[in-house]
């Protein structure tokens, strides 16, 4: 698969997250060595989409379910790269650029509607200068990675999505304020991963 530079230029991980033994143990073991991580990352972008017209049919409850199912595999790609030591410049960039995608996705489709525009805005630009960031950093010679603080902000965004999604799917207007928490900690913390980014 060309279009993915999924060649054979792997780089060694420095480090496993807590999380990375976890699902070697357990998830991982039902991917073949044919699946490279650059594979799932690129599923991610290709059911993003299904994701965006799921929401727009008002489907909630499907659509938690294949939101969750997406959202997951950026934990997949991740583990699969660090655990197998198939990390490549490739995915470095277009792994957490798949994750702003669907993110902004979710954003423009449900998260709009359950807290102020303002805070939504800020979410989507503070993800657009990540990526200018990421984009200057490499242009520039530097490393281009996720950090703790990134992936912390992303955890947090994905539960302030799930927390909306069930407060439609199901009714549950006493989930709306934590949802609205998760995403309000995911600004702070897109700030500190802004301003810490490459450390």
């Amino acid at each position: 698969m060309w279009f993915i530079h999924d060649d054979k230029n792997y780089q060694v991980a420095d480090k496993l997250y807590f999380y990375d033994r976890f699902l070697a143990a357990t998830v991982l073991k039902l991917f073949p060595d044919s699946v490279k991580p650059n594979y799932v990352t690129m599923f991610r972008f290709l059911a993003t989409p299904l994701v965006v017209l799921v929401m727009y049919r008002e489907q909630y409850f499907i659509g938690l379910l294949v939101f969750l199912l997406v959202a997951f595999t950026d934990a997949i790609d991740g583990s699969l790269a660090r655990t197998r030591n198939q990390i490549t410049n490739w995915g470095k960039i277009y792994d957490p650029l798949a994750d702003k995608l669907l993110i902004a996705a979710m954003i423009f489709t449900i998260v709009l509607r359950y807290i102020d525009f303002w805070s939504a805005m800020l979410i989507i630009g503070l993800e657009i200068m990540i990526v200018a960031a990421a984009w200057w950093r490499k242009h520039n010679g530097y490393s281009v990675e996720a950090n703790l603080w990134g992936k912390i902000k992303m955890v947090l965004q994905v539960t302030g999505v799930v927390l909306l999604m069930l407060t439609v799917a199901f009714d549950i207007e006493s989930l709306l304020p934590f949802g609205k928490g998760a995403f309000y900690l995911a600004i702070a913390f897109a700030l500190v991963s802004l301003l810490t980014y490459g450390i």
